[in-house]
């Protein structure tokens, strides 16, 4: 379904002088006609003509309403055309260099432990490091 622009525009309140013309509705109606005849060449297409109520000041507190006469044009939008899809490259084809650090499995954490507790040492591997202070203080404690 087209989508449409509009636009809205002061219908001519004057008739424009022009050679030929002589009475006060000819001037007008040649008004309207340059109006729609410039629209249409831009590519406005005419819909409808609209009186519609705009309220104004009129002196320091007061209000009035007076009737504009607007004509109403409307222009088909282009489309947007869709952009095609992206190819999608599979992240081993991509990628050049390997990563340079990749997170521990739970194997490979397993691994650590053990070979920790063969070296002798005294602190499991678990990951989490206990700071020297709270070392310090176990040890003073116990």
């Amino acid at each position: 379904m087209p989508q449409y622009q509009y636009r809205v525009i002061p219908a001519p309140n004057r008739g424009v002088k022009a050679k030929g013309i002589k009475s006060p509705e000819d001037r007008f109606s040649h008004a309207l006609e340059e109006v729609m005849n410039q629209m249409a060449a831009e590519g406005w297409a005419y819909q409808r003509a609209e009186t519609l109520p705009s309220i104004e000041r009129a002196g320091l507190t007061s209000t009035k309403t007076e009737w504009r006469n607007v004509l109403v044009f409307r222009k088909a939008m282009e489309e947007a055309v869709p952009e095609p899809a992206s190819v999608v490259v599979p992240a081993a084809e991509h990628r050049a260099d390997p990563p340079i650090s990749a997170p521990a499995s739970d194997s490979e954490a397993d691994q650590t432990a053990e070979s920790g507790a063969a070296n002798g040492a005294d602190t499991p591997q678990t990951g989490h490091e206990t700071p020297p202070s709270k070392l310090n203080s176990e040890k003073s404690g116990a």
